[in-house]
């Protein structure tokens, strides 16, 4: 499955917890790619990451918990 995060509304973002959370949650996002990608999020701009199917549900509930806005690409 394909995400598209949007953006964070949390006022006070944790970078580090946003990073290991799309480390666990993608498939093949390294730990240097994530911070990039929590980074380019954080400025605004959305970032596309797979999810594997089977962690769907519990990647959605994280992303929900850390105040990520996203949308199902596929």
């Amino acid at each position: 499955m394909k995400l598209n995060l949007l953006s964070c509304d949390d006022q006070r973002p944790n970078k580090r917890d946003i990073a290991r959370c799309i480390v666990e949650i993608s498939s093949g996002i390294s730990e240097s790619l994530a911070n990039e990608l929590t980074d380019i999020l954080l400025e605004g701009d959305a970032v596309d990451i797979e999810v594997s199917d089977k962690n769907s549900g519990s990647a959605l509930r994280a992303l929900r918990k850390l105040s990520i806005d996203y949308e199902i690409i596929e």
